[in-house]
């Protein structure tokens, strides 16, 4: 998974490239316009009465824009933001030392929260709540129970897990976004943005044949630029063209819609290997070598999107327009349902 250029995830290589060309505030932030419009809406009137924002939980495939979300809406309420994750807070004590260092309305994100534990999140819901900690002291007969106030803040949680989130837990969210991939003409413009930023000359189709091969994920969008940039800075007198993107994409193995090996290797397994499907996730991820929860979280989004496969009660089935992407012949029948609308 470190290596493939697809990966939605983030990697190493990405960490000062993403800070650099993150948006810093909402007017900036291209795409998920009505997950703006909505955050726009609740910041101004929380600034205007002068509360914390109500708690919010962003939920969504990898490399859509969360952290960058909960860094803006820290931003726009000129307030800190505290960032951590769901698996490093690993005891009730962890938690209690980040909250005790909150200051007032300030954002605390929690990255992968589905992942906290259920003790932890015993002891979240009363800070949520109440803005209270809980705390027992001693043990036996002589234990007693101290509650220490603390100031109020926002905490804002990310997932890509959101069936995976605790009843109570998801209750305690004033608002839920769900982050959606993104259409052609805002990648387009995520990649212009981050080409100016980056001095890049780069012309449309040039940026055009990128962000059709970007599987809707700005995270990938701005990798592959980079990958083009080196390109055409050895082969192309570093400008980018319609042909160089689609030279130097053709041999990272990136097909013209965003498919690489991997996602091609899912598809043939269900196809060649199990007639089609239906077939379990487990057989699929058992087959190509994989974790079955990287094929339900990095492949399986992607390719539900484009109709390639669809989700039914007995398993994974392959779709007309996969045997057409491979140019494979279509066997019409019960085995092959129409895709699923949904992508979840």
């Amino acid at each position: 998974m470190a290596e493939r250029i697809l990966s939605p995830k983030p990697q190493d290589e990405d960490g000062a490239l993403d800070t650099s060309l993150r948006p810093k505030r909402l007017a900036d932030y291209i795409g998920q316009e009505k997950v703006k419009e909505n955050l726009g809406i609740s910041i101004a009137a929380t600034k205007r009465r002068g509360e914390p924002l109500e708690h919010i939980l962003l939920y969504g495939p990898p490399g859509l824009g969360k952290t960058t979300l909960a860094n803006i809406i820290a931003a726009e309420l000129g307030v800190n933001i505290k960032i951590t994750s769901g698996p490093a807070i690993e005891r009730p004590g962890d938690l209690a030392a980040i909250l005790t260092n909150l200051q007032k309305y300030d954002v605390l994100f929690i990255d992968e929260i589905h992942r906290l534990s259920r003790t932890v999140e015993e002891v979240l819901y009363p800070a949520m709540e109440d803005f209270a900690l809980d705390i027992v002291i001693g043990k036996g007969p002589g234990a007693r129970s101290l509650r220490l106030n603390l100031p109020h803040f926002t905490i804002v949680g990310a997932t890509t897990r959101y069936a995976m989130l605790s009843a109570p837990l998801r209750d305690r969210f004033g608002n839920v976004f769900r982050l959606d991939f993104y259409d052609l003409p805002a990648i387009q413009q995520i990649i212009a943005r981050s080409a100016k930023i980056l001095k890049i000359t780069a012309d449309a189709p040039g940026v055009e044949e990128i962000a059709r091969r970007a599987r809707g994920t700005p995270r990938v969008a701005n990798r592959l630029l980079k990958r083009v940039r080196d390109y055409a800075e050895v082969v192309a007198d570093g400008k980018i063209t319609q042909a160089v993107s689609a030279a130097a994409l053709g041999k990272l193995d990136v097909d013209a819609i965003g498919l690489d090996e991997i996602d091609r290797r899912v598809l043939y397994t269900i196809i060649e290997k199990f007639q089609g499907g239906p077939v379990g996730l487990d057989t699929i991820a058992a087959s190509i070598s994989e974790e079955a929860d990287t094929i339900m979280d990095v492949y399986e989004p992607y390719l539900l999107q484009l109709g390639f496969i669809a989700r039914t009660p007995r398993g994974r089935v392959a779709t007309r327009r996969a045997y057409e992407h491979l140019g494979l012949p279509y066997t019409d029948g019960e085995a092959h349902p129409p895709a699923q609308a949904t992508l979840w």
